[in-house]
C-alpha cells in the first residue's frame, strides 16, 4: 500500500525531458543501423583488424579531446543549442562517410563526427542532471536509456535490410536521422531555450574540484571508463567482426555477415528488458547495488564471448551482457546526477564522466584488436572482462549517492 502512495506522489517526467527521450529514440535507430556494419565497410578498404578497430576508436579520441570543449560551452551557451550543432556535425560526417573514397578520409570523417557526439551527449546528460526531479532521476535515466535501447534493438536490423540497396544508404539514413532529431529538439524546445537564457546568469554551476571529492564521482569515472571499453568500445568494433567470421560456412539461419547485426541487436534486447523492469528501482535500492551487480554479470558474459560454440550460443552471451550493462547505464547516469544537483548546471562534471568513458572506448578497441591479430578473439573478450570487475570493484568501495539513502 505504502509503494502505491509512493508512486502516486512522485512527479511525472516534465515535457522538456519527454522531448530529449523521443530525439534520443531517433538517434538511436541511426545509430544503431551502422553499428553493425561500420567494421565491415571499413574492412573492405583491405585493412587489418587493427585498422578497423581504429576507425571506432579514432570517433572516441575525438569525442574525448573535445569533451572539455562541450562542458565549457553547455554552460556558456546553454545545453540545447550545443546539442543542436552536435548532432548536425556528426550527420554532416555520417554523409561523408557514405561516400569515403579512401580508408585515410573515412578515418578523417569518422573522426570529426565525434566532435559532434561529444556535443550532443554531454549537453544531453547535463540537460537530464539540471532538470530531472530528484525523486525520479532512476526513473528519467531509464526512460532515456530506453529510447536509445529500443532504438538499438531495430536498428541493427534494419541496417542489415538497408545493405541491400547498398553499403552507403545505412550513412545516409543514419544522417538523416540526425537531422530530424535536431529539428525536433531546436523546435519543440524553443520555450525552454528561451527561459534557460533568461535564468543564466543566476543558475549555480557545479564544479569538477567539487564533483572529484566525492568517492563515489570517482567511481562513476573508473565504471564509466570500463563500459566504455566493453559497450561503446570491444563490442561495436571486435564482436561484429568475430560474428562475421567465426561462423562462415555453418550453415546457419542466416549469413554470417548479417549475424552481427543480430547480435548486437540481440544485446540491446537484455538492455530494453532490463531497462524497463529495474532500471527504475535504483530510486528505491540505490544507484551501488545495479552498477556492481551489472558489471560482475556484464564482465563474465563479454568474457566467455570468445569461447562460443555456435551462433545460438553468442546471441545468448549477447542478450546477458546486454542485460547487465542494462543495469549499469541508467544508475550510473543517475548517479552522476546526484553528484551534479538539481538545478545546476554541470557541463565541467558531466565531460570528465565522458572523457573517461571514451577513454575506455578508444583503449578498448585498440588492444582487443591487438590481442585479435596476435592471439585470437577468447583472448580480447576475456581481457576486456577482466577490466570490467574493476569498476565494480571501485562501487564496492563507495558510498551510495541516493539522498537519504545509506
Amino acid at each position: 500500500m505504502s509503494t502505491n502512495a509512493e508512486q502516486v506522489s512522485r512527479p511525472r517526467i516534465p515535457p522538456e525531458l519527454k522531448v530529449m527521450i523521443a530525439s534520443a529514440f531517433v538517434i538511436a535507430i541511426g545509430f544503431g543501423i551502422v553499428a553493425p556494419i561500420l567494421p565491415q565497410y571499413a574492412s573492405d578498404f583491405g585493412v587489418s583488424a587493427f585498422a578497423v578497430s581504429a576507425v571506432v576508436s579514432a570517433f572516441g579520441l575525438f569525442r574525448l579531446l573535445f569533451a572539455p570543449a562541450s562542458g565549457k560551452l553547455t554552460q556558456r551557451l546553454g545545453e540545447t543549442p550545443v546539442y543542436v550543432i552536435g548532432l548536425l556535425i556528426v550527420a554532416a560526417s555520417m554523409i561523408a562517410t557514405a561516400y569515403a573514397p579512401t580508408f585515410e578520409l573515412l578515418l578523417i570523417f569518422r573522426a570529426l563526427g565525434g566532435i559532434g557526439s561529444t556535443f550532443f551527449t554531454v549537453s544531453a546528460m547535463t540537460f537530464l542532471a539540471r532538470k530531472s526531479p530528484p525523486e525520479i532521476r532512476g526513473r528519467v535515466a531509464g526512460a532515456y536509456a530506453s529510447a536509445f535501447l529500443i532504438g538499438n534493438v531495430a536498428g541493427p536490423i534494419l541496417g542489415s535490410g538497408l545493405l541491400v540497396f547498398g553499403q552507403r544508404v545505412p550513412f545516409l539514413v543514419y544522417g538523416g536521422a540526425l537531422i530530424l532529431a535536431a529539428a525536433l529538439v531546436y523546435f519543440m524546445l524553443r520555450k525552454s531555450r528561451l527561459e534557460d537564457r533568461k535564468n543564466k546568469e543566476t543558475r549555480q554551476n557545479a564544479s569538477l574540484v567539487e564533483a572529484w571529492q566525492s568517492r563515489s564521482y570517482r567511481a562513476a569515472l573508473t565504471s564509466g571508463f570500463v563500459n566504455g571499453w566493453a559497450t561503446f568500445g570491444v563490442r561495436n568494433s571486435i564482436v561484429p567482426l568475430f560474428a562475421a567470421s567465426a561462423f562462415v560456412g555453418g550453415g546457419w539461419i542466416i549469413d554470417s555477415s548479417q549475424l552481427a547485426g543480430f547480435a548486437l541487436a540481440t544485446f540491446a534486447v537484455g538492455n530494453v528488458a532490463i531497462v524497463f523492469t529495474l532500471a527504475k528501482r535504483s530510486d528505491q535500492w540505490g544507484r551501488r547495488p545495479p552498477i556492481m551487480i551489472g558489471l560482475v554479470i556484464a564482465a563474465i558474459a563479454t568474457g566467455l564471448l570468445g569461447f562460443a560454440p555456435d551462433p545460438w550460443i553468442l546471441l545468448l552471451l549477447s542478450l546477458i551482457a546486454g542485460a547487465g550493462t542494462g543495469l549499469i547505464v541508467p544508475a550510473q547516469q543517475a548517479a552522476v546526477a546526484d553528484i551534479v544537483g538539481e538545478g545546476r548546471n554541470g557541463g565541467p562534471v558531466v565531460s570528465t564522466f565522458q572523457m573517461t568513458q571514451d577513454l575506455g572506448g578508444i583503449l578498448g578497441p585498440l588492444l582487443a584488436g591487438f590481442l585479435v591479430d596476435q592471439l585470437s578473439y577468447a583472448w580480447a573478450f576475456g581481457i576486456t572482462g577482466i577490466v570490467m570487475l574493476f569498476g565494480a570493484a571501485a562501487w564496492a568501495a563507495a558510498p551510495e549517492t541516493l539522498p537519504d539513502k545509506p
